[in-house]
């Protein structure tokens, strides 16, 4: 057994050596830490000292230039003066690079002195701007021109191409009417100017201008209102799309003469590249929800507020009748090309559920676009083609449903103790119209279009001499839609019950288009000239069929769809042939346009003159001139050095047209018993030769006079570039329908309005790019615009935005008059509640002008994105201020009238001071500031390094859409534009049961082979 003493010295000894070790180990370390530091210190002391300067080529110093040793992590940045100091390995290459400028390598080679003079990187400048028969560098333009690429298009989920300029570009307001997949879309590029159709712009894909006419029907009134068509432009594949240019003064639009007065938008589609052929594979898959149902009571709660109404169940019609719904994209590309022809296949599938039951949007795209090069380059033929399938699954959300209301009118005001399904599995129909049962009213009826569509063009190009070119196009835009709607005689609506309703509507649209023009493009001395000649041909096709059928024996939906002879023609009411018609219309044009540049000056012309059939006979012919100068300050000795890179300012004048009268209704049309195609222009229906609007033959084109004034600049070597616009539009000769007093031979005429309609606004783009470093950048574009509208020099009044709901009957909320703006709100002043509860108006129980318009005043946009490695993001906001939204959907449903008659309503109302039989008379009660900013688009996205292997490029993302919107509008969303004309007259920002919006995240990859 061992001793204490023993164990005591034991442990004493091995305490002292571990201190011993501890000791020689810092030791070691201190060691090695000082070999390293003097290691490092050596190894410093071989470097060379670099001094330097950098310089722009004007010899200013460059402040902030980042200079790197290439290859390390080792760098500096030039002082205020461009001066900087770093030390450097004997053989270093040093790279120095600055925002605006191109990147350059020098090679140390032992100096050490080191000044260089970096080049302004002038791509911006150079890029190359379609403008409409031809090309043009951003730095010659003289119009008002933006041009966006796939780079700066909205991300995510898109069905139309409109939706990837949404707050992209100043003074183009893009406003969805609703959120239904594919739903109509309107764009105002320079406010609104017409009192009737025609105030989108005019879309040109690939030199193919579009008619602009609705391709597939709307739906009908089978008792529960009508509803818009989808969206035409449906038909494009946005991931085809290469670029889009706004066209928005005259001196850019002219060219388009008739066809030019609320703009122009040019899409060009992508092209094949790489001589070895690039395989692109674009999956995705969205899951979509509703951003915000309405504040309803529960079941619980209404039973508790009116127990004599509880009819025993628990139901939520938004829980019922909304989902999540899926998206799948799948775009499949292959293409190749080089200086002598390219090639481009794609094939693209968009499966889109609504957020609505039954709901939906389905694609199939196909594009090609091809161009060769023949006769040692003199010759070059293309070859543009997009066919399109596209089916719409409808559900009836209409815009103007009476006090039984639609489907979505049914889920706010039905109540919610009533039972889906009876006890044996049947639906649940009450017949009180208080109580409809939404989810009869979508399971017995079925609605569905098909609509195949192509547009394309084939065409030849050949250079006669050097500089002198002819160029021939043959172009084509034809569609076929089919519209299936049928409504059970099960369903428990007045007009339908007992007897069903079937419509089927039949569009077909063949248009064509042929072109012949030379360009001619010349150095004279020392100015550079651009000239074009050239002669157009459109013809436009539309064939309209519709047949209705009451009274079927079968509640079988597809039975009726496919056999409307099961109705019953015996009770008088059966298959119907309703209305078939057809009509042909010519536009014949001669146009022109020079462009020359004198160096600091450029000048540019242009003429356009129209013949359409459209027109009476002694306005058969419309002229369109305009004329533009820019002056490149920056040019001039007197301009300071080292500021600008590029300063240019434009101002330009020009008349535009708008020719958009409705086929079938404008001046001195004919209807036919029978097929009849000698005539231009022809309807077709039952019986004999009619006129059906009395003839003007002095009935003549809408016209726009425009000025523009503007200023294009970059500083800091680019870092900073915008530009600033200033407009004023008068559109004169307005197109209008007035109804004939009867009786009459006809029901209508069309003339031109004596009024004028002023647009004038300011425009503003910005670009900064913050951050340029190798491994971060951080870059921010923003967009404002303002514009006011008015309406002068008119002495008649026009009432539109007609008003829906029980008791509403003929009720309207806008008004066109003279000092007002279009559409301007017309109602009664609320002012609260009396003691009994009724609608105090302080102004007299009379409509009037408030001084509210639907048309907002300012609108914009603000991006920031972000590289950091392999790393992207990008955040999109967008704004729309100064414009207020009538809440007719609150005016028919919200109100204690409907509460008191056993409708389900918002939490507010029944708190409301409102008596129960006060009468909700069109007011200011219902009108709400509709401003808003919008988080729209947020997207998060990594490149892996593929190194070498058959897969080039591999990036993943993560989309946000409508992440979050900052509004004090108390609808579903602020962004909404139901279809409430009167008489053929457009209103703009009423909110009716619309189709509610989305919040969507995205999934997808881009593979590139």
């Amino acid at each position: 057994m061992m001793d204490n003493s023993y164990s005591v010295g034991y442990a004493t000894f091995t305490r002292r050596m571990q201190s011993v070790r501890s000791s020689l180990q810092l030791g070691g370390l201190s060691v090695l830490m000082l070999f390293l530091l003097l290691s490092s210190q050596f190894t410093f002391a071989q470097d060379n000292s670099v001094t330097g300067k950098v310089s722009d080529n004007n010899g200013r110093g460059l402040p902030g230039v980042s200079v790197s040793v290439k290859g390390t992590t080792r760098g500096t940045n030039s002082d205020a003066d461009g001066n900087y100091k770093i030390g450097v390995p004997a053989n270093a290459v040093l790279v120095y690079s600055f925002v605006g400028f191109e990147t350059q390598n020098i090679t140390v080679a032992g100096k050490s002195v080191v000044n260089v003079t970096l080049l302004e990187d002038n791509k911006t400048l150079n890029e190359v701007v379609v403008i409409g028969y031809g090309t043009a560098m951003k730095k010659d333009l003289t119009g008002a021109v933006n041009s966006i690429g796939t780079k700066d298009f909205n991300k995510g989920i898109t069905t139309s191409p409109e939706q990837l300029l949404q707050g992209r570009v100043p003074g183009v307001a893009i406003t969805q009417s609703n959120g239904e997949p594919g739903g109509a879309i309107n764009i105002r590029i320079r406010g609104t100017s017409s009192v009737r159709n025609g105030n989108n712009p005019l879309f040109v894909v690939d030199g193919v201008p579009l008619a602009g006419d609705e391709t597939s029907a709307g739906g009908d009134n089978s008792g529960i209102g009508s509803s818009s068509a989808r969206n035409p432009l449906n038909f494009l594949n946005s991931n085809d799309i290469e670029s889009m240019d706004i066209l928005k003064d005259a001196s850019a639009t002219a060219i388009y003469g008739a066809r030019g007065a609320n703009g122009v938008v040019l899409i060009t589609t992508k092209k094949g590249k790489g001589a070895k052929g690039t395989l692109e594979y674009s999956p995705s898959v969205g899951i979509s929800n509703i951003t915000k149902r309405y504040d309803l009571l529960s079941a619980d709660e209404y039973a508790k507020l009116q127990p004599t109404n509880d009819k025993g169940a628990r139901v939520d019609w938004q829980d019922v009748l909304f989902r999540t719904g899926v998206t799948q994209q799948h775009n499949l590309a292959y293409g190749s090309g080089d200086n002598t022809g390219n090639y481009r296949f794609s094939l693209g599938s968009l499966d889109q559920q609504g957020i609505m039951q039954r709901s939906s949007l389905n694609r199939i795209s196909l594009t090609f676009n091809g161009n060769k090069k023949f006769i040692n380059n003199k010759l070059n033929i293309g070859i543009q083609a997009t066919v399109s399938q596209t089916k719409d699954g409808n559900i009836p959300v209409t815009d103007n449903a009476g006090y039984q209301g639609d489907l979505l009118g049914g889920i706010l005001k039905s109540n919610p103790t009533l039972p889906i399904y009876n006890a044996d599995g049947s639906l649940f129909q009450s017949t009180n119209v208080a109580e409809p049962n939404p989810q009869a009213l979508l399971s017995l009826s079925k609605d569905n279009t098909k609509t195949l569509r192509t547009v394309g063009n084939i065409n030849a190009e050949y250079e006669i001499i050097d500089g002198l070119k002819f160029k021939t196009v043959l172009g084509f835009d034809k569609s076929m839609s089919s519209r299936k709607a049928a409504f059970s005689k099960d369903l428990g609506y007045q007009a339908i019950q007992n007897v069903g309703r079937l419509y089927l509507t039949d569009i077909q649209t063949d248009n064509n288009l042929m072109e012949n023009y030379f360009t001619y493009n010349k150095k004279v001395g020392t100015a550079n000239l651009s000239a074009l000649l050239g002669y157009s041909y459109q013809s436009f096709e539309y064939t309209f069929q519709k047949v209705s059928a009451t009274n079927f024996r079968t509640n079988d939906l597809d039975l009726m769809i496919n056999n409307a002879a099961s109705a019953d023609n015996s009770k008088g009411f059966g298959s119907q042939l309703n209305n078939t018609s057809y009509t042909k219309d010519e536009l014949q044009s001669f146009f022109g346009r020079v462009n020359v540049d004198f160096g600091a000056l450029v000048v540019t012309g242009t003429l356009r003159a129209d013949g359409s059939t459209r027109f009476g006979t002694d306005n058969k012919y419309g002229y369109f001139p305009s004329a533009a100068v820019a002056y490149r300050l920056t040019e001039q000795g007197f301009m300071p050095k080292g500021v600008f890179s590029d300063l240019k300012v434009r101002v330009g004048y020009g008349v535009t047209g708008n020719q958009s009268i409705p086929h079938n209704l404008y001046d001195q049309r004919k209807r036919y018993g029978d097929w009849n195609m000698n005539e231009t222009a022809t309807s077709i229906g039952g019986g004999g030769l009619d006129d059906i609007s009395f003839p003007n033959s002095k009935l003549k084109w809408e016209s726009t006079g425009q000025f523009n004034a503007g200023i294009d600049f970059a500083l800091v070597g680019n870092k900073i570039s915008g530009s600033l616009d200033v407009y004023q539009k008068d559109t004169k000769n307005l197109l209008i329908q007035n109804s004939s007093a009867q009786p009459a031979l006809t029901s209508f005429t069309w003339f031109n309005l004596d009024a004028d309609v002023f647009n004038s606004g300011v425009e503003l783009a910005l670009n900064y790019a913050a951050v340029d470093k190798a491994n971060f950048g951080w870059d921010v574009s923003f967009n404002a615009a303002y514009n006011k509208n008015i309406v002068k020099n008119y002495k008649g009044l026009i009432n539109t935005g007609g008003i829906s709901g029980q008791g509403l009957t003929g009720a309207f909320a806008e008004r066109i008059a003279n000092e007002q703006p279009l559409f301007a709100y017309f109602l009664r002043e609320f002012g609260g509640y009396d003691e009994n509860g009724n609608s105090k108006y302080p102004n007299g129980d009379v409509q009037q002008f408030i001084g509210k318009s639907p048309l907002p005043t300012i609108t914009g946009g603000l991006t920031n994105n972000f590289r950091y490695k392999n790393f992207t993001m990008s955040l999109f906001f967008n704004g729309v201020f100064g414009n207020y939204i009538y809440n007719n959907t609150a005016n028919a449903y919200f109100t204690k009238g409907s509460y008191n008659n056993g409708r389900n309503v918002t939490r507010n109302v029944p708190g409301l001071a409102e008596g129960a039989f006060n009468a909700p008379d069109v007011s200011t009660r219902f009108l709400e500031n509709g401003s808003f900013v919008r988080l729209q688009n947020v997207n998060l996205g990594y490149r892996f390094n593929v190194g070498k292997s058959a897969l080039s490029n591999l990036r993943v993302y993560l989309t946000g859409q409508n992440l979050f919107v900052i509004t004090n509008y108390t609808g579903q969303d602020p962004e909404v534009n139901t279809n409430k004309s009167l008489s053929g007259v457009p209103s703009y920002g009423i909110d009716y049961t619309a189709y509610p919006r989305a919040r969507t995240f995205t999934l997808g990859a881009n593979l590139t082979f």
